[in-house]
């Protein structure tokens, strides 16, 4: 196995091998359908959605290529951020910011009946929940919803039109951000149809180097752990991290979920911290998932 050179001079077929394409989902297709096209038009053996959005919903939906594929358990576990319209059944009261104060923190959710987990009660957490825009006739209300992973938005809404007293059904809805990545920089599948045209028919890479980012970028959400190159290339048959591999930490909590990078910031694996960074021997990182 070998390691990753940096990731900004990585060849176009390497970054397309090991990438990351912060897509704007059009309405209409499944996630999965969009995912299969980017597969597809990149000429990659694989490729996986980083949390799955309805046929209808659009926004942000990083799709991961290649071996990066197995990044995304670490992309679920990152905040979402959301736009909707919550449509009400009858004329919103006026004291709508202090109902939707009631839905911040933690809540109890039970999937909808067409869903693809199991309809179990569980916990989600909203951290923000804010109105934003009212229709002039108040049975519209323009929400934005920052919330835990694995929440639905449009039970949600549902059950803020019980709160309301008028009842409500979610309207149109669109993600505006996961994990790191946001709406600032989303790329449309003809984006990315055009920069592989330029780069296969004109040897030019500049345009795909604006729409596939190396997969790296979809770890920078998490705490860093940079290992010495020889531990690296143990990591890479199969052996964790130990204490004097590490070069330094991002983080010392016990438990945390972080990326272990060379020197020159090329991911190597994902894992768990069991042990301290600062001493000098001993288990430090747990592997989750070897990238090299």
């Amino acid at each position: 196995m070998s390691l990753r050179g940096p990731p900004d001079e990585r060849a176009p077929a390497d970054l397309l091998a090991f990438g990351v394409v912060n897509l704007d989902k059009p309405p209409g297709p499944s996630a999965h359908q969009v995912s299969a096209w980017v597969r597809d038009m990149c000429d990659v053996d694989r490729a996986a959605h980083a949390g799955t959005l309805d046929p209808k919903v659009t926004g942000c939906l990083p799709v991961l290529t290649g071996a990066a594929t197995r990044l995304a358990p670490a992309l679920l576990e990152g905040a979402k951020e959301y736009v909707a319209v919550l449509e009400l059944h009858a004329p919103a009261p006026t004291d709508v910011d202090a109902v939707l104060a009631e839905f911040e923190g933690p809540l109890y959710q039970k999937p909808p009946r067409k869903s693809a987990v199991a309809r179990r009660l569980r916990v989600r957490e909203v951290y923000d929940l804010d109105c934003l825009e009212r229709s002039d006739d108040d049975r519209q209300v323009l929400l934005r919803i920052r919330c835990e992973s694995g929440t639905y938005i449009r039970k949600l809404c549902h059950d803020i039109g019980l709160a309301l007293g008028t009842g409500a059904h979610m309207g149109d809805l669109r993600r505006t951000s996961t994990g790191p990545f946001t709406d600032a920089d989303l790329v449309y599948l003809q984006d990315l149809s055009d920069a592989l045209a330029r780069w296969r028919e004109r040897d030019r890479d500049d345009w795909l180097r604006d729409v596939v980012s190396p997969a790296e970028d979809a770890l920078s959400h998490l705490p860093a752990v940079t290992i010495a190159p020889d531990a690296a290339r143990s990591v890479a048959n199969g052996a964790p991290v130990f204490a004097p591999g590490v070069i330094d930490a991002d983080t010392d909590e016990s438990g945390a979920l972080v990326a272990c990078y060379t020197p020159n910031g090329a991911v190597v694996c994902l894992g768990r911290l069991v042990g301290d960074p600062d001493a000098d021997h001993g288990e430090v990182v747990d592997l989750e998932r070897v990238l090299v």
